[in-house]
């Protein structure tokens, strides 16, 4: 299963994970002019005068180069540049979404070490900064040495320190867990590759005493009487009387495994000193599992390489932030200062109150600081605006900063901005609906896109699909296109099986509708359809959640949902909302599926279920009710309703951030906002959350910002149903339908209430008047 949506992933589409988009405009004549010849002659011409200008006039300021041979790459060893060459994207899709730095992977087919060092010497004045990766020892050590003597940008061996920085970090809570001196701890180091050479380094740098550090490598304990040790080696070869790994462990206060599974048995573990700290970063298999070594010992701290097990160690908790750090003040290496400084940093972000949306990424209440819990996890966004200010100031007081940080309060505020790309809501919202998930039906998976999103929330573990329509067809199409839907429930409204359900939800049916033309004959015809089926599995709690509308017309599949889930008890109207998924973050837009022309108490309305909406993603909403007016300068009818639905607000719901009647462009730009009309409830910040006059106008707005800008739309999201049933966009690809059954999930989650005692409160005002 893991090897075939792999490998769909990287083929789909536009094959690979990365792409080159331009930054500036390039729509007219004279933008390519600009762009290249003649305009881009000025720059050159600067730089040629002032070379520091590069990082001025182009991208080599936040561009990293990922290099690598391709001889040891994963765990999967050497095999070559064009193998490796989707780890070295995915490297670079991890830069971009940890920390917004660009990368280009660059695959040299050598392995000579000298003349790696000079293709790389000859191509450093492209880059900001370099990763080396996957470049198998020792020769690493050569290459990344001789490097940082002739080069004057950043520059590291991720293989080597990303793991060394990682595990430091938990090492100093695991030792302030268990109360050891970091001067009096035994460690014992399995395996001698670059990783394990770069941790005992840094160990050392933080005060391990080195006559307490045992090595081995595959062929035994690194001891003095060896002959065969390179240099690399022998620094760290012993004299004591110890010839293999179980006479190594027995009394260690630590075991660092970088080695292959299997290599620890139970006795070990058991031989260890008090509260032992064990470090089995063997992957995918550590070297004693999880569970083996928990059950040895109570009292052991244990950190492995996998994410299904407490204190995982994964290198991008360190390389895009450490990078981020030395970009920014345009360090001219990446020295031990700072790497002991994102190690430090790590450590004490693990003892702080863990935000709830990491919570919600690993199905757990409450994260905090102990020995489950030692270093942060890679989805906290705090480590955005934590780690690279450590690592800054570090190159600042090492003197190797050639552009110091003035305010460090500006320099936070403008990493928390690039969360925007740093952690988009999606993956937020799946974390959510992960731990928890929900049963959506699909009432059209007789449709393969409908299949596939189904084996995709399933094998992600998003949600538990209910497949609606013809059986034999459905098995048909999973068996043609090899999908993995072992164990679904397939349900066929035809079929004889469900003859008795199907009677009784015509009952249920005919109840509702009976005094609007529908007879018990007709709804029993109409439960036929799965459009009807469907919604009645979740009004009669058979499933939680329903997806529908990739084949037919929106009125046709929103009518059945109307008729039979309702609209929630405190509603009076239904609206739609889409989620715009941009680089500067989310932006919600409504109502953009039902209210043709809105009156001033509907735009309330959908003002406030849009509220609670937006709440549901971890978002405060900034509210703009627009039209083609600024706070009364043009008459007209729209302009008139949203200003009276903006003074019911602001009477009402005074807490509320909501502002009109407004134009777009001074709701999104915050400079015009405060210059023209300073008296605005929108200073502060931008809008997010932007309501629409008529539905024409939010309709054609989402849709001209899907194609033409090439944004992400999320939706249409029903707010106001009394349960979780939501409308696909006709031809909606793969991708959107997981998206949508993601939002059905989190609304599941919540009993699809977001018409909260605010709403009800409006309600009965309005009712009142």
């Amino acid at each position: 299963m893991l090897k075939k949506l792999a490998l769909e992933y990287h083929a789909q589409g536009r094959p690979g994970k990365i792409e080159v988009i331009p930054t500036k405009p390039t729509a007219t004549q004279q933008d390519l002019s600009l762009a290249y010849t003649p305009g881009v002659a000025e720059p050159c011409l600067r730089i040629h005068d002032n070379p520091e200008d590069v990082y001025k006039y182009t991208a080599k300021g936040n561009l990293v180069a990922v290099i690598s041979n391709g001889t040891a790459v994963l765990g999967l060893g050497d095999i070559g540049t064009e193998a490796g060459k989707p780890v070295m994207e995915g490297k670079g899709v991890l830069f971009k979404i940890f920390a917004d730095i660009d990368v280009f992977d660059i695959e040299i087919n050598e392995k000579d070490p000298k003349k790696i060092i000079e293709i790389v010497k000859a191509i450093a004045p492209t880059f900001g900064g370099i990763n080396l990766e996957d470049i198998k020892a020792p020769e690493c050590f050569e290459i990344e040495d001789r490097l940082k003597e002739c080069l004057d940008i950043p520059l590291m061996h991720d293989d080597q320190h990303g793991t060394a920085i990682i595990t430091s970090g938990a090492m100093l809570n695991a030792l302030e867990i268990t109360g050891k001196k970091i001067e009096e701890i035994r460690i014992v180091v399995n395996g001698a590759g670059a990783a394990a050479i770069s941790c005992t380094k840094l160990y050392i740098k933080l005060g391990v005493n080195p006559e307490n550090i045992i090595m081995l490598d595959s062929k035994g304990v690194l001891h003095q009487n060896r002959t065969d040790l390179n240099p690399i080696k022998r620094q760290f070869a012993t004299s004591k009387n110890i010839s293999n790994l179980r006479e190594a462990i027995a009394g260690a206060d630590m075991f660092l495994g970088l080695s292959v599974a299997g290599q620890v048995d139970q006795d070990m573990i058991r031989s260890m000193a008090a509260n032992p700290i064990v470090f089995a970063l063997a992957n995918p298999f550590p070297e004693i599992t999880y569970e083996d070594a928990t059950s040895a010992r109570k009292d052991i701290i244990m950190a492995t390489g996998r994410s299904d097990y407490p204190n995982q160690v994964n290198n991008v908790l360190g390389f895009p932030f450490i990078f981020r750090g030395a970009l920014d003040v345009r360090a001219t290496k990446i020295n031990d200062e700072m790497k002991l400084a994102a190690a430090y940093a790590l450590a004490e972000l693990a003892k702080l109150p863990v935000p709830e949306e990491v919570n919600l990424a690993y199905h757990t209440n409450n994260l905090k600081f102990g020995k489950d819990y030692i270093i942060p996890k890679p989805c906290d966004p705090r480590l955005i605006s934590t780690i690279p200010v450590a690592v800054a100031q570090a190159a600042m007081d090492s003197g190797i900063a050639c552009m110091p940080i003035r305010d460090w309060g500006l320099y936070k505020e403008e990493l928390s901005r690039r969360l925007g790309v740093g952690i988009p809501l999606i993956r937020q919202i799946k974390a959510k609906a992960k731990a928890q998930p929900q049963k959506v039906v699909f009432a059209e998976a007789e449709n393969f896109k409908i299949l596939k999103a189904a084996e995709i929330v399933q094998s992600e573990g998003i949600a538990c699909p209910i497949l609606l329509g013809n059986k034999d067809l459905i098995i048909q199409i999973i068996s043609d296109n090899d999908l993995s839907l072992e164990g679904v429930e397939i349900i066929d409204p035809k079929s004889k099986k469900e003859e008795s359900r199907l009677r009784k939800f015509a009952e249920i049916y005919f109840e509702k509708r009976q005094r609007k033309g529908v007879t018990l004959q007709s709804a029993l015809d109409t439960m036929h359809h799965r459009n009807y089926f469907g919604p009645m599995l979740v009004e009669t709690c058979k499933a939680d959640a329903m997806i529908s509308g990739l084949t037919r017309n929106y009125p046709d599949t929103i009518r059945p949902t109307l008729e039979i889930i309702g609209k929630h008890p405190g509603a009076h109207v239904v609206s739609g909302m889409y989620i715009i998924n941009t680089k500067k973050g989310p932006f919600f837009f409504a109502d953009t599926t039902v209210n043709h022309h809105p009156d001033t108490q509907t735009i309330v309305e959908i003002t406030l279920q849009t509220y609670e909406a937006v709440k549901k993603f971890g978002i405060l909403p900034r509210i703009a009710l627009l039209s083609y007016s600024n706070f009364g300068s043009v008459k007209g009818e729209a302009p008139l309703k949203m200003r009276d639905a903006v003074a019911i607000l602001h009477r009402d719901y005074p807490h509320i951030v909501v502002d009109g009647d407004i134009q777009a462009n001074f709701a999104l730009n915050e400079e015009m906002l405060k210059e023209s009309f300073p008296f605005s409830k929108l200073i502060g910040g931008k809008a997010n959350t932007l309501i629409f006059p008529f539905l024409s106008a939010s309709n054609i707005a989402y849709k001209l910002m899907q194609e033409m800008a090439g944004m992400e739309a999320i939706g249409p999201i029903l707010n106001g149903l009394n349960k979780s049933v939501h409308i696909l966009q006709m031809g909606a690809s793969v991708t959107e339908i997981v998206n949508m059954v993601t939002i059905a999930v989190i609304y599941a989650q919540s009993g699809n209430k977001q018409q909260t005692k605010l709403l009800n409160d409006c309600l009965l005002a309005t009712d009142q008047e």
